[in-house]
Parts: structure tokens; C-alpha cells; sequence
């Protein structure tokens, strides 16, 4: 198993797993749209992908973008996407993926990372968990949606 930081070279199959993680929440399999609004982020440098390969295979990603606390003028992760692909689950993958994503941040001397899971999503609730996440008590989070 290998985890790696994905450049644009990787994009076709970085968009593979990006359908395929869409879908899971419950959104239309749009592979040229994923392709295009993948495209972008590495043309605008405006995320992180780490990509999961299983002998030559790539089976995950978790994808980065960057924030910042004003309070504490530093850098703040958000890991917007975790995905596996279901016939690799239950190997460890999301694991080293975030162990990549947690190594980064403090490579980047972030303050912290934050992220957030449909509540559906328990086998993710879990691996958070597990890795020290916790739910915030410090803030309410709102959310307008347009």
C-alpha cells in the first residue's frame, strides 16, 4: 500500500474515486463534471489530494483545502473528502490516508484540521473517533445554503 500526494497527472483516476464518493453521498454519477471540477483544483493549487494505491491500483483519496483562524493566525485544514473504494475497505487505507493528511497539516504547522460526516456515515464517526476527533463544544456551526 502506498499513499502519495496526487499531482495532475493523476487526475483520471483521482476522478474515478471522486464519482464513485459522490455517489455514496447520494449525488448523480457525473464523471466529466468531477473531472472538470478536479481539473480546477489543481490548476488553481486550491486543495490537497493524497491518493491510496494498492499495488498499482488506486483505491482512495482524501482531499485537503485550506483555511485559516483568525483568532490564532494559523493555518487550518479542512478534510473535506475521505473515500474508499468499497472493495478495499476494512484494510487500513482510510487509516494511512488520514495519517498522510494528519502528517501534512503538521508539516504545514496547522493549528488543526477539521472536517465534518453525514450522520448517516457511521463507519466514519468511528474512525475519527478513534484517531481523537471530537465534536465541537465551543461552536455552533450554521450553514446557509443558496
Amino acid at each position: 500500500m502506498e499513499i502519495f500526494l496526487a499531482h495532475l497527472e493523476h487526475l483520471e483516476e483521482v476522478s474515478r474515486l471522486f464519482d464513485q464518493y459522490r455517489t455514496f453521498y447520494r449525488q448523480p454519477s457525473d464523471l466529466k463534471a468531477a473531472t472538470q471540477f478536479l481539473q480546477e483544483r489543481f490548476q488553481k493549487n486550491d486543495s490537497i489530494i493524497f491518493l491510496a494505491s494498492d499495488r498499482g491500483k488506486m483505491v482512495g483519496f482524501t482531499q485537503l483545502y485550506p483555511s485559516f483562524s483568525s483568532v490564532s493566525m494559523k493555518q487550518v485544514w479542512i478534510l473535506n473528502d475521505l473515500f474508499v473504494e468499497e472493495t478495499s475497505r476494512k484494510k487500513g487505507i482510510a487509516k494511512l490516508l488520514m495519517d498522510a493528511a494528519e502528517d501534512f497539516a503538521r508539516q504545514t504547522k496547522a493549528i488543526r484540521i477539521v472536517l465534518a460526516t453525514q450522520t448517516f456515515n457511521l463507519a466514519a464517526q468511528s474512525l475519527y473517533k478513534s484517531r481523537g476527533y471530537t465534536k465541537d463544544d465551543e461552536f455552533e456551526h450554521y450553514t446557509l445554503h443558496l
